[in-house]
């Protein structure tokens, strides 16, 4: 399943890159992340997270991230490597000052039969999540200017 949101945000790239990697942070704009924990030393290409995820607002999974691609400010993507599995990406465009911000999940739950056909009806929730998100972003670059 795929999921793709789209933004026009107000800073520049850096300024956006340096929200978007400040791993522990993102529980302040991410709604269905309770936290998210730092697995090691490294904290760019090549960095394992913990991300304790709400589902329908209650705090059910640990996932497992790994940052497979890594290319300050432009790029990131990571792999999904426990019961959601696949690859979320975010891409940045510089605009003049502003940010065009391209974010794509592209998941499937490991569970054989049964998470083909449970993921298709969270198609809706993770659109809405990720809009969410996308919303809460701009509002942390707002109160980090």
């Amino acid at each position: 399943m795929r999921v793709v949101t789209v933004a026009i945000l107000n800073a520049p790239p850096e300024d956006v890159w340096d929200l978007l990697t400040d791993w522990e942070r993102q529980a302040s704009w991410m709604p269905d992340v309770e936290w998210i924990s730092v697995l090691g030393e490294e904290r760019q290409l090549g960095a394992r997270l913990a991300v304790r995820t709400k589902v329908f607002g209650v705090p059910l999974m640990t996932d497992r991230l790994e940052v497979v691609g890594w290319d300050p400010p432009r790029s990131l993507t990571v792999r999904h490597l426990a019961l959601v599995k696949g690859k979320g990406e975010w891409r940045l465009d510089r605009r003049g000052e502003r940010t065009w911000f391209l974010w794509t999940e592209d998941v499937s739950l490991n569970v054989p039969l049964i998470g083909d056909l449970a993921i298709r009806p969270y198609r809706l929730v993770l659109r809405w999540t990720l809009r969410r998100s996308v919303r809460n972003l701009r509002c942390e670059l707002e109160r980090s200017r």
